[in-house]
C-alpha cells in the first residue's frame, strides 16, 4: 500500500488532480466529503457545533448551515480553532476507517490511497503519509479563479486564501509538485507523470 496526501490552496484546481488519480486507479479518500459525513443531522459531530456556536448554525430542518459557520468562523481565527478542535478528529477517524476498508478490499501489493486534504499542511503534516503531493499555482492565478468560477469578491478570495496555509508553507511539506498554472492537457500531462511515479513507488 502507499499512502499518498494530497493537498492545495483553495483555488488551487486540486479536485482536478484528484478526479484525474482516481481515473488512473487511486483510491481517492476525500477529506471534505468526511467533513459533510461527521455533521450529518443527529451526529455528534453537529451536536458539538451547535453546543459550541448556537443554534444559528444550524436550517431549520436541522442540518448544518455551512454558509453561516463559514461567516463566523472566517471572520476570527479563535473560533475557526474551536471548529478545527471539534471537526479535524473526526475527519481523521473517518479517513482512517475508509482507508482501512479499501485496503481489506484490495488485492497484494495493496491499493495506492490518495487522502485529498485540503488543509493537509495545517493540520496533519507529512508524518501520516508516504508522501505529500501539493497542487500549485501563483495566488494572482487563485484569485482569478475564484473570482472567475466561484463567484467571490476579490477580497473575500484573499480572506479565504489569508486563512489557509501559505503557499511557501504548502510547498514546504510536498513531496512532489503538480504546476496547476496552465492548461488541462498540461494538468493530464503531468498527472500520468505523477501516477506513473506512484506505481513505481508502490512496486519498490
Amino acid at each position: 500500500m502507499l499512502r499518498v496526501g494530497l493537498t492545495g490552496g483553495i483555488g488551487s484546481g486540486k479536485s482536478e488532480v484528484s478526479r484525474r488519480l482516481a481515473d488512473h486507479g487511486a483510491v481517492l479518500i476525500d477529506a471534505d466529503v468526511a467533513a459533510r459525513e461527521v455533521v450529518v443531522p443527529g451526529s455528534p459531530g453537529l451536536a458539538r457545533i451547535a453546543a459550541t456556536f448556537g443554534e444559528r448554525v444550524l436550517r431549520p430542518d436541522g442540518s448544518l448551515n455551512r454558509e453561516r459557520l463559514g461567516e463566523i468562523v472566517f471572520a476570527d481565527p479563535g473560533l475557526r480553532a474551536k471548529l478545527n478542535e471539534i471537526v479535524h478528529p473526526l475527519v481523521r477517524a473517518w479517513m482512517q476507517a475508509a482507508e482501512r476498508t479499501a485496503v481489506q478490499a484490495a488485492g497484494p501489493p495493496g491499493p495506492i490511497i490518495v487522502h485529498d486534504v485540503p488543509l493537509l499542511a495545517e493540520s496533519r503534516g507529512k508524518d501520516a503519509f508516504d508522501l505529500v503531493i501539493v497542487v500549485d499555482v501563483p495566488p494572482g492565478r487563485q484569485v482569478e479563479r475564484l473570482v472567475s468560477q466561484r463567484g467571490m469578491a476579490p477580497d473575500q478570495a484573499r480572506a479565504r486564501m489569508a486563512a489557509q496555509a501559505s503557499r511557501e508553507q504548502r510547498l514546504a511539506v510536498a513531496d512532489i509538485v503538480i504546476d496547476n498554472s496552465g492548461s488541462l492537457d498540461d494538468l493530464d500531462g503531468r498527472v500520468a507523470e505523477v501516477w506513473a511515479d506512484l506505481e513505481r513507488r508502490a512496486a519498490a
